[in-house]
């Protein structure tokens, strides 16, 4: 049985709910922007026998405190690193959590040893075309104040994906990621702290990944929207030692739904990250 320690730490404007466990090169586990750190239970075990690894609820999410104004994740990020006293460590990232794991490594570059980024874009990136199907029904029901309408569309834009329908996806990760999405529609996350969010990178990563030190994993799920596939070609054409995976069968966030491929990917490419990203 691996030993879990929580803990909360105050940003003075909000709490981060954290878990830490295992000993070792410290791996920091980042979620996506509608779901919270559960989302990395299938991989806790696996990365806590070898690394120090540590998840942490955004502000707005999960077990952390709301939101109350702009936020700049990379900032609470490396802030919960410096409490923690972790001067270096592997950043995996989901989705926004890859975005600002990205930002951070341009902006700290000393202090990541590898990055996984995970059905991310880099900041800056500009999508094109038809917008994700539901999102702009989304976007009304949450302005509305609809919250199961809000919760159910978002599900089936990021979980379910671009092609498939509701009853396809296994029910009982879909209902998990309910339960999830639930609190930061419920708190208006998106809102109040992301959609102008504070301090934004500047210049954006975008522009900026020729510059990328580390060693880096592009993860991508075959399911996800077209434009999350092509931010993820850019960032593996033009990220130096980048090195580009796609899972099939799953869409925004492959590690909940496969761990079986996922787990076994990542725990390769933390061995030897270096190796990993040219082969």
């Amino acid at each position: 049985m691996i030993h879990t320690t929580t803990g909360e730490f105050d940003l003075g404007d909000g709490t981060i709910y954290y878990e830490t466990a295992g000993a070792g090169e410290a791996v920091v586990l980042s979620h996506a922007a509608f779901i919270d750190s559960r989302m990395f239970d299938a991989q806790w075990d696996a990365l806590a026998q070898q690394y120090q690894v540590i998840r942490y609820d955004m502000r707005g999410f999960g077990q952390s405190s709301p939101v109350t104004g702009p936020a700049c994740r990379r900032d609470d990020l490396s802030r919960l690193l410096d409490h923690l006293g972790i001067a270096q460590a592997h950043l995996v990232g989901c989705s926004n959590g890859g975005q600002l794991s990205l930002d951070l490594e341009l902006e700290q570059s000393e202090r990541v040893l590898s990055l996984t980024i995970v059905n991310s874009a880099p900041s800056g990136f500009e999508p094109v075309g038809e917008p994700p199907r539901h999102m702009m029904a989304m976007f009304g029901a949450m302005q509305q104040g609809d919250v199961d309408t809000a919760n159910e569309l978002s599900v089936r834009i990021w979980f379910d994906g671009s092609s498939r329908e509701p009853d396809e996806p296994d029910q009982a990760q879909r209902q998990k990621v309910l339960d999830m999405n639930r609190i930061m529609v419920e708190r208006n996350t998106f809102f109040i702290a992301d959609m102008q969010p504070a301090r934004p990178l500047d210049p954006t990563a975008l522009t900026r990944l020729h510059d990328v030190q580390c060693p880096v994993l592009v993860v991508v799920g075959a399911l996800d929207h077209a434009e999350m596939l092509r931010a993820a070609d850019i960032m593996a054409e033009q990220i130096p030692n980048a090195h580009k995976v796609i899972i099939e069968g799953t869409a925004h966030i492959p590690s909940f739904e496969k761990p079986e491929v996922f787990n076994p990917l990542l725990v390769d490419f933390l061995k030897n990250p270096a190796a990993f990203a040219i082969s």
